[in-house]
C-alpha cells in the first residue's frame, strides 16, 4: 500500500532518473573497484600501495610514523560517519516540518504540483544514500581497528617466521577498509546530488551526470592517478590494476583475484 501511495506521487521521469541514479552509483563503483587492465583507477593503485606500506612496516623502526598514519586514517572514517549521521538527523528533521521546504520548491520550480509527501520522498531518498554511507565509515573504522591490531601483531624481527604473513594480512584489512571508506563517499557525492531532486527530475538527471563525471574523472583522469603510476616500478608495469593486486615481491596464491605483478 505504502509503495501504492509512493508511485502515484511520482512521474514516469521521476521513476527513470531515479533508478538510473541507483544503477548509475553501483556501476561506477564497480568500475572503480574492477577497472580494466588499460587503466587503473586510483583505488586500484592505492591497494598496491598499502601493500606495499604493509611490507616496509616489517623492516621500519620505530614504527610510530606507521601508527601515526592508521590513527589519521581512522580519524578520517569518524569524521566523515559523525557527519553522516547528522546530516541524517537535519533531514528527518525537515522532513517532519516540509512547509516551509514546500513554499521554497514551489517558488524553485514554479510549480505547485509538489506536495508535502512528495517532498519527504524526495528527501527521503537522499537520506537512504546518507545511511548506506554512514554503515560503511562505521565498518571502515572498525576495519582500521581490526588492521591497528594485527599491525601490532607482527614481530620487531623482520626475521620472524610470522612477521611477513602478518604485515600481508594487515595489508588486506587495510585495503578493505579503505574501500568501505570510499564507498562511502561515493554514496554521500549522491546523497547531495539527490538533492537537486528538489528542483524537478531534469535537474536531477544532471546532478547524477556530473557526479559520475567526477567521479570518474577523480579516478583515472586525475593528476593523482598520473603520479601514483609513475611511482611504480619498471617491474610492475604488467600490473592488473585490481584492489587485490600483489606488490612487487609478495608471491600470489592460487586464486581468482590474486596476481603476481612480475608476470
Amino acid at each position: 500500500m505504502i509503495f501504492d501511495v509512493i508511485l502515484s506521487q511520482l512521474t514516469t521521469l521521476d521513476i527513470f532518473v531515479v533508478g538510473f541514479g541507483l544503477l548509475a552509483a553501483f556501476l561506477i563503483g564497480h568500475l572503480i573497484e574492477n577497472p580494466p587492465k588499460s587503466r587503473a583507477s586510483v583505488t586500484a593503485l592505492m591497494s598496491y600501495y598499502r601493500r606495499a606500506w604493509m611490507l616496509n612496516f616489517v623492516d621500519r623502526d620505530p614504527r610510530i610514523f606507521d601508527s601515526q598514519t592508521l590513527a589519521s586514517l581512522r580519524q578520517s572514517t569518524a569524521f566523515f560517519g559523525s557527519t553522516a549521521l547528522i546530516s541524517i538527523g537535519g533531514l528527518l528533521a525537515i522532513m517532519g516540518t516540509p512547509d516551509r521546504l514546500l513554499e521554497f520548491t514551489h517558488a524553485l520550480t514554479q510549480s505547485q504540483e509538489a506536495t508535502a509527501l512528495k517532498l519527504q520522498f524526495k528527501l527521503a531518498f537522499a537520506a537512504l544514500f546518507l545511511v548506506h554511507a554512514f554503515l560503511k565509515f562505521v565498518w571502515s573504522s572498525r576495519l582500521f581497528g581490526y588492521c591497528a591490531v594485527l599491525m601490532a601483531a607482527v614481530p620487531n624481527d623482520p626475521d620472524h617466521p610470522q612477521a611477513i604473513p602478518r604485515a600481508i594480512m594487515a595489508g588486506e584489512i587495510n585495503i578493505r577498509a579503505a574501500l568501505s571508506f570510499n564507498r562511502g563517499l561515493r554514496a554521500m557525492y549522491f546523497a547531495l546530488a539527490s538533492l537537486a531532486w528538489l528542483a524537478g527530475a531534469p535537474i536531477l538527471l544532471a546532478a547524477f551526470l556530473i557526479t559520475l563525471w567526477m567521479l570518474w574523472n577523480r579516478e583515472f583522469s586525475s593528476q593523482a592517478s598520473a603520479v601514483l603510476k609513475t611511482g611504480m616500478m619498471e617491474a610492475d608495469t604488467s600490473f592488473i590494476p585490481a584492489p587485490f593486486a600483489q606488490p612487487a615481491g609478495q608471491k600470489a596464491k592460487s586464486g581468482k583475484n590474486e596476481i603476481d605483478p612480475g608476470g
